[in-house]
């Protein structure tokens, strides 16, 4: 055997080693949301049907007590987190996505637990099965995340703070990928729209993917010849990728807004409040709660209108203002304009993000 073949066989051992260790975290990540459901963690009768099930999965080079010994190394790992008491954040997307870079950011001690869809996320902290969620809300460059704002409407969760990420994208390929050979390029829509004049630059062909992470994790697993995607690092390390390019989008200056949800109200202090309402649908209405922020002093960092799908024709709004509810200014507009809306929602008061880098 030469040097080239012995190479390309230690690749393929990694690869495996990779999808191991994938599904390893997999695994850890679906015992964490069991402890949710469970009294307590040990439970002999299911780590009995587990090794059971091992030493009846082995075959071929792969023995029975191997098999068990193996198991009881992940199952005394995996009982070591759930009486850890670690708190889940969800999020949407596949690992590697932006909003899982901007929830390590938030607060690198809470596991990141990936949600296919933003109700989902909604869903799982809402029945208790995530402690937090997080989603993006805004974005400099193509706004409001429409979504999430009619979600925010829709259930009762309340946002306990927030993290601005600035959104630089990078061209990724397999380590053994020449780049100059690059013809295609996978993203999101969005992503690819972000980066068009560095795709026309280098003559690749654009093609849309649902996410991503996604598409660098479709990469890593099909092995695609002459293919890249455009991701984040976070991505190229959690694939297993190679970071051709860095900031290769158009506008340098692209960030998004993502805010923390909890199903709880907490009494927290913070400088920043988030508010929804609505007014009869008449003249000089929203003047009316407007003139109420700006007799006390009280500065509008955003604001939004959202159709009304119950009533068509009335809108919705989103507002965010600087300030606490602790502050008797701030409490007294808050209580003059839940007295003038047609309804209110007082999503939560919470530390203004900073904008971090990823």
């Amino acid at each position: 055997m030469n040097e080239q073949e012995l190479s390309l066989i230690r690749r393929q051992i990694d690869r495996i080693d990779w999808k191991i260790i994938q599904l390893l975290n997999q695994r850890m990540e679906i015992a964490l949301r069991s402890r949710k459901y469970k009294e307590q963690v040990f439970d002999p009768e299911r780590e009995r049907q587990v090794f059971e099930n091992v030493r009846r999965f082995s075959h071929n080079l792969v023995r029975p007590e191997f098999s068990e010994g193996l198991y009881r190394g992940i199952i005394e790992e995996s009982r070591y987190i759930q009486e850890a008491d670690l708190k889940l954040i969800g999020f949407q997307g596949e690992h590697g996505a932006y909003s899982e870079a901007a929830a390590l950011k938030y607060d690198p001690s809470y596991i990141p637990i990936p949600c296919r869809e933003f109700k989902d996320v909604f869903d799982e902290v809402e029945g208790g099965l995530l402690d937090f969620g997080i989603v993006p809300v805004e974005n400099s460059l193509e706004g409001a995340v429409t979504h999430v704002n009619d979600l925010l409407i829709e259930r009762n969760l309340s946002i306990i703070g927030e993290v601005n990420i600035p959104v630089h994208h990078c061209l990724l390929a397999l380590p053994e990928t020449d780049y100059k050979e690059l013809k295609v390029v996978y993203s999101h829509p969005q992503t690819l729209a972000q980066c068009r004049e560095f795709i026309l630059r280098h003559r690749l062909e654009p093609r849309p993917f649902y996410d991503t992470a996604g598409a660098a994790k479709m990469l890593s697993e099909e092995r695609l010849e002459a293919a890249g995607v455009i991701a984040n690092r976070l991505s190229a390390k959690l694939y297993h990728l190679e970071v051709i390019k860095e900031d290769i989008e158009d506008h340098s200056s692209n960030f998004t807004r993502f805010i923390i949800l909890t199903r709880e109200n907490p009494n927290r202090s913070g400088n920043k409040c988030s508010i929804i309402f609505s007014v009869k649908h008449k003249a000089g209405a929203l003047f009316n709660v407007l003139k109420i922020l700006a007799d006390a002093e009280i500065n509008l960092t955003r604001i939004e209108s959202r159709p009304e799908r119950k009533r068509p024709g009335n809108y919705i709004f989103f507002a965010d203002l600087e300030g606490s509810d602790q502050e008797a200014r701030v409490k007294d507009a808050l209580d003059a304009i839940q007295k003038v809306a047609l309804t209110y929602k007082f999503l939560g008061c919470y530390m203004a993000g900073k904008e971090a880098n990823i």
